[in-house]
C-alpha cells in the first residue's frame, strides 16, 4: 500500500532544552492500524502531536507519504491538518452551544463554499453510523460520555481524511462505551482504508490495532 508515514531523526524539546522524545527511524504503512502505549509522561502524546504538526520539532523530519510537513510552515501545516487529518482529543472538545450536527460539522465553517455541503453530509452519515442519527439537533451537553466522543469521531471523520490521529479516545468512557468506541474506529478505519495512529493505555484497544508501538522515557523501544 505504500507508506503513510515516514519518521526520521526526530527529537522534540521541551522547557529549558529537556529532550521529550527522540525516534531515530519509524516507517508506518498507508492502511495500517497502529497503537502507541508506555507509562504516563513517556512522549506519547508528544509523538503524536509531533506527527500532526502541531508542535515544532528540534530536529528530524515527518513525512507523510511525499509531504514533509515539518519542512513547512505553521499555515501550511494547519491546511495540512484541515485536508489530510482527523484529529480525536481526549476531552472531546465540544462546543456545548452546538447541537451534535453542529460539532460534527464545524469544518464546514471554515471549508469553501463547494465544500461546505459535503463535510456536512459526511457529518450526518458518521452520525448515523454511530447510532446517533436521531440526535443531530440534541445539544451535546445533554449526551453521556460515549455519546460525546461518538460525535467526536463524527467531526474527525466527517471529511473523509485519509489519516485518524486519537489521543487517549477511550480514558474518559466506561468499560462498555470504550469498547464500542473501539469496535468503531477500528472497523471504520479498516473499512475505508484509513491509516489510524491511537495513543491509549487501553490494552482491548491494542488488541485491534495491526501494530502497536511502545515509547518509553521519550524512545521509540520496538513493537508488539
Amino acid at each position: 500500500m505504500g507508506l503513510a508515514l515516514s519518521v526520521r531523526d526526530l527529537v522534540v524539546e521541551g522547557d529549558r532544552g529537556r529532550e521529550l522524545l527522540r525516534i531515530g527511524a519509524l516507517d508506518i504503512e498507508a492502511g495500517s492500524r497502529i497503537g502507541v502505549r508506555g507509562p504516563s509522561g513517556a512522549g506519547k502524546s508528544t509523538f503524536l502531536y509531533a506527527i500532526a504538526g502541531l508542535i515544532g520539532l528540534k530536529a528530524g523530519s515527518v513525512t507523510w507519504g511525499e509531504e514533509a510537513i515539518s519542512a513547512r510552515s505553521a499555515a501550511e501545516r494547519a491546511r495540512f491538518r484541515r485536508e489530510r487529518v482527523g484529529m480525536i482529543f481526549q476531552d472531546f472538545l465540544l462546543f456545548e452551544e452546538l447541537p451534535a450536527l453542529g460539532n460534527a460539522a464545524l469544518a464546514a465553517s471554515y471549508a469553501s463554499r463547494s465544500e461546505r455541503e459535503r463535510i456536512t453530509g459526511g457529518a450526518a452519515d458518521m452520525l448515523a453510523r454511530l447510532g446517533l442519527g436521531d440526535h443531530n439537533e440534541r445539544a451535546v451537553d445533554t449526551f453521556s460520555g460515549g455519546e460525546r466522543q461518538r460525535v467526536a469521531v463524527s467531526r474527525a471523520l466527517a471529511g473523509d481524511p485519509p489519516i485518524i490521529l486519537a489521543d487517549e479516545p477511550t480514558a474518559s468512557l466506561d468499560r462498555t462505551a470504550a469498547d464500542r468506541l473501539i469496535e468503531d474506529l477500528a472497523d471504520l478505519a479498516a473499512s475505508r482504508g484509513k491509516t489510524l495512529i491511537a495513543v491509549s493505555h487501553d490494552a482491548a484497544l491494542h488488541e485491534r490495532m495491526d501494530r502497536v508501538i511502545d515509547i518509553v522515557d521519550g524512545r521509540w523501544t520496538g513493537e508488539a
